[in-house]
């Protein structure tokens, strides 16, 4: 995972529904060489898919990660699905960065949010 501990802490706001989540849940293996670049190269590359909102990061100690991608519609998610770059990324991590992993699609029908000020 690129180093998050530069970026603000907040969460990606609340949009209006409906859009779409894609939460990828991961336990990385123990060799990681190359991973670092690779997720920042595809957290660069999905920001110009048109309909993408946002990203939200969480890992725990125990070395559960949990990256949740906010995308407008099907068309954001599918485009982004389809990217030969992310294809091959997704491949490399199956055979040397996840231990395992699982992936979510979810359409949201509800969202809100709060901020202090």
């Amino acid at each position: 995972m690129s180093d998050h501990s530069k970026a603000p802490v907040a969460p990606v706001e609340a949009y209006e529904p409906p859009y779409y989540v894609a939460v990828f849940t991961a336990v990385r293996t123990q060799d990681q060489s190359g991973y670092s670049e690779t997720n920042a190269r595809m957290e660069d590359l999905v920001k110009d898919v048109p309909g993408f909102l946002g990203m939200d990061h969480a890992q725990t100690p125990g070395g559960l990660s949990i990256t949740v991608g906010y995308f407008r519609d099907t068309d954001a998610l599918t485009e982004w699905r389809s990217n030969a770059e992310h294809g091959a990324a997704q491949k490399r991590g199956q055979v040397e960065w996840y231990q395992s992993y699982t992936l979510h699609v979810a359409k949201v029908e509800r969202s809100h949010g709060f901020k202090r000020t």
